[in-house]
């Protein structure tokens, strides 16, 4: 972003020619359509989670060219004096459709429908891609990761080992697919994404021993603090913590070593020095796969980083944005489609719904082109209007996409809670 908060240039620089060129050449104001959607989900993924769209929403409002940002491009000689021009007054004035946030796709989803000029809608293409591939590749490894923990909480810290404001945009994402909170605080600023933490091991080092250091955590955070016990010796260390803040102690936190075995012996330990309400909590690169292995052991909470802000393999969703469709000749609209091998896409406007059976779980993904599939009565429509006349209408709480999310994928059938690799859990189905 520019200095003045403008979102205008974070954008490829092949946008702007081809709008250049499209001025000149009298097609620019041609009424279109583009798409945004997966041609495939990762390797071994029974489903994705769409995310990102709010923060979106917030950057297409602020998709303005501004002086800083014109000046930029006039001083680089990117675009002519014309092209100049008509930025200055760009706003983006047509219509955006899409699948809410927290709601779950399949391949040739369309997850995001744009409506309008040529111009004005083939300078979003890079934005809604950059915002959505990264936002919904944390949010699908979030949700396996939750999935896995069967409803114990997990927190999200791996803020150090991404991008600052990636770290921010994942925190987000992660909260939405059922993480309990974070430890990045800008996150907590922007979003009211809970947070949480308490100490690292410097914390533990910086004093003479433990115990001084526990005694300062408890004298300062109270009882119900969780200590980090795995510094020196962990069973050492768990007795001193119940000596220091006695059986009331909250939490501790175990980082390192064979994590199931450990906590097993912990429980075992705090149990019989009376703390028998002290949660145990396990960090140390997790993942989904990590957490379903600990299932069994008596950990109450998982505290995950680099896997998650990473995707857990998958950083991205591999999301395209192709024109669709197009204003002919004679002023009707038109499908256009991309035809190479591989990277086809479908041409036509596009309409999506969830068809469900009779128990109300999901059987396939039906795909109207032109018009919307017909409802049997039990399916559910997945497209929502976000953007009307240039005007959002679609913003809405985190926490209702967070709602969505979990009752999106209840909807599921069985295998989508598999972690094993796998194919799409239901078939994406187009109707012509």
């Amino acid at each position: 972003m520019t200095t003045s908060g403008s979102t205008a240039l974070l954008t490829d620089h092949y946008e702007l020619t081809m709008l250049q060129a499209a001025l000149a050449g009298g097609t620019a104001h041609r009424r279109s359509v583009f798409e945004l959607f997966p041609r495939r989900l990762p390797d071994g993924r029974r489903y994705g989670v769409v995310a990102g769209v709010g923060r979106a929403l917030d950057a297409i409002e602020r998709f303005r060219f501004d002086d800083e940002a014109l000046s930029v491009l006039r001083d680089g000689g990117v675009v002519d004096e014309p092209t100049l021009a008509w930025l200055a007054d760009y706003r983006f004035s047509g219509d955006l459709w899409g699948y809410p946030e927290g709601e779950v796709y399949f391949p040739y989803s369309p997850l995001v429908v744009v409506e309008g000029t040529f111009a004005e809608a083939v300078l979003l293409e890079t934005l809604l891609l950059s915002i959505y591939n990264h936002d919904s590749a944390i949010a699908s490894a979030a949700s396996r990761m939750t999935t896995a923990a069967a409803g114990r909480p997990c927190i999200e810290m791996g803020s150090r080992r991404t991008h600052e404001e990636a770290a921010v945009a994942a925190a987000r994402a992660a909260y939405l697919c059922g993480f309990a909170s974070t430890s990045n605080l800008a996150a907590r600023e922007r979003y009211a994404v809970p947070t949480a933490g308490t100490s690292a091991h410097s914390f533990t080092l910086l004093h003479d021993t433990e115990e001084d250091a526990f005694r300062a955590q408890v004298t300062s955070l109270g009882t119900g603090t969780t200590l980090l016990v795995d510094t020196y010796d962990v069973e050492e260390a768990v007795r001193l913590g119940v000596e220091v803040a006695g059986p009331e102690l909250g939490a501790v936190r175990l980082d390192s070593g064979d994590l199931g075995l450990l906590a097993v012996r912990v429980r075992e330990q705090l149990d019989a020095l009376g703390a028998t309400g002290t949660r145990i909590l396990v960090t140390s690169d997790l993942d989904e796969f990590a957490i379903a292995a600990l299932r069994a052991a008596p950990v109450d909470g998982y505290g995950v980083g680099t896997r998650l802000v990473t995707g857990s393999g998958h950083p991205t969703c591999g999301f395209v944005y192709k024109l669709v469709a197009r204003e002919g000749a004679d002023g009707t609209r038109e499908p256009v489609a991309k035809r190479s091998t591989d990277k086809i896409s479908i041409g036509g406007r596009k309409f999506a719904l969830r068809r469900r059976d009779a128990a109300g779980v999901a059987e396939a993904e039906v795909v109207g082109i032109g018009e919307p599939p017909t409802d049997d009565g039990n399916d559910r429509p997945l497209l929502v209007e976000l953007v009307r006349g240039g005007e959002v209408v679609g913003r809405e709480p985190l926490d209702a996409a967070r709602e969505r999310h979990l009752r999106a994928r209840e909807e599921l059938p069985v295998a989508a809670r598999r972690l094993s690799d796998g194919q799409p859990v239901i078939e994406t189905i187009h109707l012509p």
